[in-house]
């Protein structure tokens, strides 16, 4: 399992190395990356019995990160006024089946994934447009998946308490303390790239950290209620990409407004 993983991490961060270099393919990798989150997720949905819009929620999925990584955008605000045209599209397809049954199971369903992995994500490319992009994508990326890493590899050594066995049985006190020390580390290796103080930093990564745990957490909820193991099997030892990417749906939006808001 092991060296599934470490051969899976490899080739991921050799794809996101080639792909930072440029908006463009930030913008089209995240793009593939929803989509593979987004049917991960409603195919789990499917395997216990709830309805959505499957291909229908992928299709509005994709079109966010498209229009941003483009420059589609309407707006300063269009994400907002593009979510609620697609609710009245989901309600209007509602009113063509023949069955009410489920009507709100299918739409809340639907949209909750394009919120929560489509919107969530898309503020990678967003952080990649914003002046020092470079940089600040790669602290939110570093911290974050060094976290993930960290957790994994202290938990299997030391791990001996239990975090929250009802939500992740495999997942200690003592993996997420690990997780958290090298968030913090990854943050402050990123001091070349940015203009940021090792104070600024530091909290950063135990900040990052936190919340790359609780995506974690918040997954693998996800999976304890679907009762399954994975979101798939795609990448070896690691699983599917919504079990990739879980840890930055909330490191991603809140780094991007923690960023637009402080002064740098």
């Amino acid at each position: 399992m092991f060296l599934h993983r470490a051969f899976s991490s490899v080739v991921l961060i050799g794809l996101v190395s080639l792909a930072i270099f440029s908006e463009q393919a930030v913008g089209v990798t995240v793009t593939l990356l929803i989509i593979g989150g987004l049917y991960e997720f409603f195919l789990m949905l499917e395997k216990k019995g709830i309805s959505m819009y499957k291909y229908l929620g992928i299709g509005i999925g994709a079109i966010i990160p498209l229009s941003i990584t483009f420059h589609f955008e309407s707006t300063k605000k269009w994400e907002l006024l593009f979510m609620l045209l697609a609710l009245l599209f989901l309600i209007l397809m509602q009113f063509k089946r023949r069955k009410n049954t489920g009507a709100i199971v299918a739409i809340s369903t639907t949209i909750f994934g394009i919120l929560y992995i489509s919107w969530f994500l898309s503020f990678l490319i967003k952080i990649r447009f914003l002046d020092d992009g470079f940089g600040l994508l790669v602290l939110v990326l570093v911290a974050t998946k060094l976290c993930d890493m960290g957790s994994y590899l202290v938990g299997s050594r030391f791990g001996r308490t239990p975090l929250m066995p009802r939500i992740s049985p495999k997942k200690t006190v003592e993996g997420a303390i690990g997780g958290l020390v090298c968030s913090i580390a990854g943050a402050l290796l990123c001091h070349p790239l940015l203009n940021f103080d090792y104070a600024r930093l530091l909290s950063l990564g135990f900040g990052l950290g936190l919340l790359a745990e609780i995506g974690d957490l918040s997954e693998s909820l996800m999976k304890r209620d679907c009762e399954v193991k994975d979101s798939g099997s795609i990448f070896p030892g690691m699983g599917g990409v919504l079990d990739l990417v879980d840890s930055l749906l909330f490191t991603a939006p809140a780094f991007y407004f923690y960023i637009s808001i402080i002064p740098r």
